[in-house]
């Protein structure tokens, strides 16, 4: 019998002749072996991850993860098709197992940090969850080839990250006001600067042009008087 994959599936073939077994798109399957096909199409697993901090504060971490089997390496395609093909990629074996691994990383990470540490690091300490996690997923042949971890959330009763929440934002408003007032005030200080300067400046234009008032007076009556000096010489000579 001659048997072919479709695009997103692999056959796993064995039996007489293959000593493990044998992974292909397309092959002969001859009396005495068995084939079966697994999909690579990836997953979403959502969760709600409770974890707790090293101060033992509870939280939740939702989150959707989308793996698959990595594809694009045999010896992990060959891990999957031992361990994980025999059931079926949305069975509650596999999402249990892909759970496990979440919870059992995110709650040790958590574990060692304090809820301020994972607030204020809140990116950091997601991208050391998918880190923590993949790692153990490549055992089984797995890849998260997206994860998104919604915002973390407070369990009633512990409600840490709202306040934190609500601390920031008055931070942030009490900043925005100081911002305000300094803005302001260098604007006031500003405007008086270029007020004063102006006056300044007016006045040197006043000064400059009265002394150029008085030295222009000054010399219209030099002139004056050296005319009425040779008008009077005149006189005196017409006179002689």
């Amino acid at each position: 019998m001659y048997r072919v994959a479709k695009a997103s599936e692999y056959l796993v073939i064995t039996g007489v002749g293959i000593k493990d077994i044998k992974l292909a798109k397309k092959s002969w399957i001859f009396p005495g072996q068995s084939c079966t096909k697994f999909d690579i199409s990836p997953v979403n697993y959502t969760f709600e991850v409770q974890a707790m901090s090293a101060e033992k504060l509870p939280f939740i971490l939702p989150a959707v993860f989308t793996i698959s089997p990595r594809y694009d390496d045999d010896d992990d395609l060959l891990k999957y098709a031992k361990l994980i093909c025999p059931h079926d990629k949305h069975s509650q074996h596999v999402n249990q197992l892909v759970q496990g691994v979440i919870e059992g990383e995110t709650r040790v990470l958590a574990a060692s940090m304090t809820m301020e540490e994972i607030f204020k690091g809140t990116k950091e300490f997601k991208h050391e969850v998918f880190g923590k996690v993949q790692l153990e997923l490549n055992q089984f042949g797995l890849y998260i080839y997206n994860a998104n971890v919604k915002q973390l959330v407070d369990v009633r009763g512990h409600e840490y990250f709202s306040y934190l929440g609500q601390k920031t934002q008055m931070e942030a408003a009490n900043q925005a006001k100081v911002d305000v007032a300094e803005a302001r005030m260098k604007g006031e200080i500003g405007a008086k600067d270029r007020d004063g300067l102006t006056k300044q400046n007016a006045a040197k234009i006043d000064a400059e042009t009265k002394i150029i008032a008085i030295q222009r007076e000054g010399e219209g009556k030099k002139e004056e008087i050296n005319v009425k000096a040779k008008v009077k010489i005149y006189e005196n000579l017409r006179e002689a």
